[in-house]
């Protein structure tokens, strides 16, 4: 039964039309995308087992530490046997996540929680965001940029339905939202089963000697500097100060994204004082997570054209006057204040969908799912650091007496500068060395995904 589950058994017949891909793995992303939606669960959780914020702010810090861990170590494994068995896994893991902690919630216990949304759906998580990517780069080999950002793009918009859906559930079940956390854990867990199980079943690679119609592949003396030709094995990339770079490089994409992301409510009313309202904050909060989903396929679309460097250009170096000017500004006006982080939060979504067409530019697409999930360490080093940046300086500024704006001003300057580490390291980065490259009679078998 589980012979299904091979990636021989998901090699596209002739004919199959490569649009169906990214629906498959819209399914999934859109499904692990519920972690960003996961504050809706922090009241009532709080309620439930009579704890402050922090204890249940660590559930989510679990689940995005375990994200970048499974993806790392676990890329390899997806690129060796296919993206079905890699979708089914983080299905498994994520639903199972949901039941173990729904299990901890009906129990109170506050480990099971962290053990079963935390480690267990972290893990899904992981599996779930790198299995499509480099089976949706070989289905788009014209337009990389374009394909990353479909799947991706719903990692960014998952949160836009789980929100209010886990509100609606919550008001469902019970009269008070901490008693109903267990049927909607049940529920999102079966939910979220199914539809990653249907992604799963749809998704299909590339035959070996399949290629767009109409389209043949560069030679090497018709593509940039910036986009290789050759191939680079997860083993010699970490190896290269390209890899590094690009750490870096996603880290501070990532951390500046985050600091705004993560204290957005208080941020514009504490910005706008009385004029702003709870209602026209978490409206703020929305449009945010709208920006965040549309720069995942605006802007990872628009590299395919203008280069994955230059996008960078623009997500670090835009990004640090953007910032500068709401430090500087932001108080001056409401319409303002919305319009340049909304830009801010775009780029930071386009950030997650451009890096692994940058990747595969820089290493090939040998073993660039592989890669891409041991980069992934940089978002759950910039998932701790960002929050951790912001609201220790709030603490530490309201200690000071400061309050409004003035709560936000250095770690906003902090961002900045963060912005611009990133921008640096972008500038520095090369084309990989031959001497890091796979002979081609030894990479050629693994493109085509047989390995």
């Amino acid at each position: 039964m589980l012979a299904v589950l091979d990636r021989e058994r998901t090699v596209a017949g002739p004919g199959f039309n490569r649009w169906l891909v990214p629906p498959a793995a819209l399914a999934v992303h859109l499904s692990i995308g519920q972690v960003y939606a996961f504050s809706v669960f922090n009241s009532p959780l709080e309620t439930r087992f009579g704890v402050e914020a922090t204890p249940v702010a660590v559930i989510f810090s679990i689940a995005i530490v375990m994200l970048g861990l499974s993806a790392a170590f676990g890329g390899t494994w997806v690129e060796r046997n296919g993206p079905r068995k890699a979708m089914a896994l983080s299905a498994t893991c994520w639903s199972l996540g949901f039941l173990v902690a729904a299990v901890g919630i009906s129990s109170g216990q506050l480990w099971l929680v962290y053990l079963g949304y935390g480690f267990l759906g972290g893990i899904g998580l992981g599996i779930g965001y790198i299995s499509p990517v480099s089976t949706l780069i070989k289905w788009f080999p014209d337009r990389p940029g374009l394909a990353t950002g479909l799947a991706i793009m719903g990692f960014g918009g998952g949160a836009l339905v789980a929100s209010p859906l886990s509100n609606r559930l919550l008001g469902v079940f019970a009269e008070n939202p901490e008693d109903a956390l267990v049927p909607v854990f049940l529920v999102l867990g079966v939910t979220y089963a199914v539809l990653m199980s249907l992604g799963a079943y749809f998704v299909r690679v590339p035959a070996p000697d399949w290629r767009p119609e109409g389209w043949t592949p560069p030679a090497a003396s018709e593509t940039s500097a910036m986009r290789t030709t050759a191939n680079v094995s997860a083993t010699n990339a970490i190896r290269t100060p390209q890899f590094y770079l690009l750490w870096v490089v996603l880290f501070c994409n990532v951390t500046a994204g985050i600091g705004i992301l993560a204290q957005a409510s208080p941020m514009i009313q504490s910005f706008f004082g009385d004029s702003v309202g709870a209602a026209e904050a978490a409206g703020f909060v929305g449009l945010l997570s709208l920006a965040n989903m549309a720069g995942r396929i605006v802007w990872s679309s628009t590299s395919d054209v203008i280069g994955r460097k230059n996008t960078y250009i623009m997500y670090l170096g835009v990004g640090a006057v953007l910032y500068l000017l709401v430090t500087l500004f932001g108080t001056l006006s409401l319409p303002v204040f919305v319009l340049l982080t909304v830009v801010i939060l775009s780029f930071y979504g386009g950030g997650f969908a451009t890096i692994p067409a940058y990747l595969k530019d820089m290493f090939g697409g040998y073993q660039v799912g592989a890669i891409h999930g041991r980069l992934l360490t940089a978002w759950s080093a910039a998932g701790i650091a960002g929050p951790i940046i912001v609201s220790s300086i709030i603490d530490l500024q309201t200690r000071r007496g400061a309050e409004g704006a003035d709560l936000y001003t250095l770690s906003l300057s902090i961002m900045v500068g963060v912005l611009v580490v990133g921008f640096v390291a972008n500038l520095l980065v090369r084309p990989v060395s031959s001497r890091f490259h796979e002979p081609s009679t030894a990479a050629e078998p693994a493109l085509a995904g047989e390995r």
